[in-house]
């Protein structure tokens, strides 16, 4: 199964605050989640998984910044939860590739496999 959410990507350091011990997600998080979902929705209508699964995560930026691999797919993958699969606790597998920048069409783009 593959889905693909629009918007550029968005990193968990910047999706999530913190004050105090409290931890929030920001407004503008919030409304991403929220379209994500929407998303996820309109391209998936099964049940959610409840076996192991492998995931093949696309990323592609609307600009070339130098980023690291391992912050930007967490909050997507998040966003997932109910909907395709129970717990993100079910991905054994993940593999994730930075693209080359698409200025008109940055996106996640999520492939979801069953571990048999």
């Amino acid at each position: 199964m593959e889905i693909t959410l629009k918007w550029n990507p968005i990193s968990t350091q910047n999706a999530y605050g913190q004050h105090w011990k409290v931890r929030f997600i920001k407004k503008d998080a919030l409304l991403r989640k929220n379209d994500y979902i929407k998303q996820i929705r309109m391209q998936y209508k099964g049940k959610p998984l409840n076996t192991l699964l492998s995931v093949y995560i696309r990323l592609y930026f609307k600009d070339n910044l130098k980023r690291d691999w391992d912050n930007w797919h967490k909050f997507s993958m998040d966003s997932l939860t109910w909907l395709v699969y129970d717990d993100d606790s079910q991905i054994k597998v993940a593999t994730v590739q930075m693209m080359p920048k698409d200025k008109e069409n940055p996106r996640i783009e999520i492939i979801i496999d069953e571990i048999q």
